[in-house]
């Protein structure tokens, strides 16, 4: 944790400023658990809008009363699977993404105790998913693959952990996380 961390601290976060795109973040969740550092990510159900049943980062569009995109990432981090704010520790933030849905997306990677008592929306959220970092970080699971959107080819991220497919803003931001902190062991 302390490495990742560093290496966070060390680095300039890129932003992208476009008016005509809407601002949203997520929270990376990070957690030690079995001497083992792990990620959480969310499965979405059929009942929301967008991304029916899609695996996500908890996080959502920014409102006004957030007043800054962080504590947009850690509202909906509570709305979704009950993480309070105060319980998370931001450590560092990666770079903006853009989607092809028009959201610009702000990426905080943030520490929580474990294990936590989960409060997950039935509305949102289906299913909580924990996969160790070191899967990861060993390769194997990624790939980039062709997929038709709009009538046209796009080449896309891709990891797969058990039968959970891990693709679009949630890959790129993943992908961004991994790239930055491969050069270093994480346990």
């Amino acid at each position: 944790m302390d490495q990742i961390r560093n290496i966070l601290s060390s680095r300039e976060r890129k932003v992208i400023d476009n008016p005509s795109f809407a601002r949203a973040a997520v929270l990376v969740p990070l957690y030690k658990k079995g001497g083992d550092c792990h990620l959480l990510f969310t499965k979405r159900t059929d009942k929301v809008k967008y991304h029916k049943g899609e695996i996500s980062f908890p996080g959502g569009v920014f409102d006004e009363a957030d007043s800054e995109l962080e504590k947009t990432a850690l509202r909906e981090a509570f709305e979704e699977v009950g993480l309070k704010e105060k319980d998370v520790q931001i450590i560092g933030a990666l770079d903006d993404i853009v989607t092809i849905t028009g959201f610009i997306i702000a990426p905080f990677v943030g520490l929580f105790p474990y294990p936590y008592p989960f409060k997950v929306s039935e509305i949102e959220i289906a299913e909580l998913i924990e996969v160790p970092l070191f899967f990861f970080l060993r390769g194997d699971c990624y790939s980039e693959q062709v997929i038709f959107r709009m009538d046209r080819e796009e080449m896309v991220d891709v990891f797969q952990y058990e039968n959970h497919i891990i693709w679009g803003a949630t890959a790129r931001i993943l992908k961004q996380f991994l790239d930055l902190i491969s050069s270093t062991r994480i346990t």
